[in-house]
């Protein structure tokens, strides 16, 4: 058996003890280096030699730095999205140290998975990231992970067909061009019903508070969309369609996140703009949008057989270096504070913006298990607007379906 079973709490004590001793690892009785063996996962694009091999890189970083230890390192593929169902299921058969997107913390912690941070890997990551980046990937008042990303959506448009000033109304980008918008997608249409007031859980964390996402409000934000699905310049984004349009003219906004700037870059060049979420005309008042935000952290499996160097490299892949590799190679957007100081880095106007999003415009998005109930309900609130079986006529009705499903451990 290639890991022992070890708690989540016991790990997260070893790894705070280990911290405070001082204690990095332990030479075999001739003195030799210890042997060591760590499983890392993470997307394939990390592993790519067409994009750099960014985890063997860094995984080779590592032990350079520690020379005491003679690591193997064996990789395998695992998308943040996806790694935190393997390790929950199955975390004897899982990496030592993976990526996970940390909407799926709970999910973890729930099956004792994750390994809390202490000790001064805890004072690191504390200080090396914003209150909001930490605030991602804690769980009463603990640390689960360390975050090198920075994880949301903006809007990407054509310069050549708005300005600035437009940019920051939806409504009055309609009036000028062609503005598509993942519709259908429940990660983007709450932006709609959270800026006219809805909320999550109270502030994000108190699951007893509930889903408010129904009454005067809510209805009234459903109205606005049904009128927006109706605009002549609005299209929805599915299946590509948004990036498909880009290309060819048809469309003139979109938005997405720094995963298609490549793609829009290609298509618009010079005239390409970034901007973080508009504001819309509900009632005559101008209403923000706000798009979920989060991080992109990594994580140590609880049951490590080599805790303390998972735990080790688990902050190296966090790290300044690290982050700044990542962005170098594969324009994944960093969160460290250093990085995010740096005026090259800030140069980069898809940087700018997701900055500019995650401080302003986006809420964090709740890591509660109760946030698996509200998918499904608002997906279905944007088919139905989509396939007119949503009108005025029945808005209220159908809000406050929405709403009490997204309450309901039945969807």
């Amino acid at each position: 058996m290639r890991k022992r079973a070890v708690s989540a709490l016991t790990a997260a004590v070893m790894a705070v003890s280990l911290a405070a001793a001082g204690l990095t690892g332990c030479e075999s009785k001739d003195g030799g280096k210890e042997s060591v063996r760590l499983m890392v996962w993470s997307p394939q694009g990390d592993q790519s030699k067409e994009k750099g091999e960014w985890l063997q890189t860094c995984c080779n970083a590592f032990a350079g730095e520690h020379p005491e230890w003679d690591i193997t390192f064996v990789y395998g593929v695992a998308d943040e999205a996806s790694s935190a169902g393997q390790v929950s299921q199955d975390a004897e058969a899982s990496a030592d140290v993976f990526l996970y997107a940390n909407d799926n913390l709970t999910t973890m912690t729930d099956a004792d998975a994750l390994v809390k941070f202490g000790g001064k890997y805890r004072e690191e990551i504390e200080a090396t990231n914003s209150q909001t980046s930490l605030d991602s990937v804690t769980k009463d008042g603990e640390i689960y992970g360390v975050p090198f990303a920075i994880n949301t959506w903006f809007m990407f448009y054509d310069k050549s067909v708005f300005s600035e000033e437009d940019v920051k109304n939806l409504d009055t980008m309609l009036e000028k061009g062609v503005v598509s918008f993942p519709f259908t997608n429940s990660w983007y249409l709450p932006a709609f019903y959270i800026g006219n007031g809805c909320t999550l859980f109270g502030d994000g964390t108190d699951a007893s508070a509930g889903v408010d996402f129904g009454g005067e409000k809510a209805q009234e934000v459903t109205d606005y969309l049904i009128d927006l699905e109706a605009n002549p310049n609005f299209r929805i984004d599915a299946d590509g369609s948004g990036i498909a349009g880009i290309r060819d003219g048809s469309i003139n906004a979109i938005f997405t996140g720094s995963w298609d700037a490549a793609a829009v870059k290609e298509a618009l060049g010079d005239n390409m703009g970034v901007a973080a979420l508009p504001t819309y005309t509900l009632n005559g008042e101008e209403k923000q949008m706000y798009s979920y935000a989060g991080t992109k952290a990594v994580g140590v499996n609880a049951q490590s057989d080599y805790m303390v160097q998972a735990v080790e490299l688990a902050v190296f892949l966090g790290n300044e270096y690290s982050q700044r590799l990542h962005y170098e190679l594969e324009d994944v957007v960093p969160c460290h504070t250093a990085l995010l100081a740096d005026e090259d880095i800030l140069a980069d106007e898809v940087v700018a913006a997701i900055n500019d999003t995650f401080n302003r415009t986006s809420i964090l998005q709740p890591n509660l298990a109760e946030m698996s109930n509200c998918w499904t309900p608002v997906e279905n609130m944007g088919k139905g607007i989509r396939n007119g079986s949503i009108t005025h006529e029945n808005s209220a009705e159908q809000t406050e379906q929405m709403n009490e499903a997204m309450n309901s451990d039945g969807i």
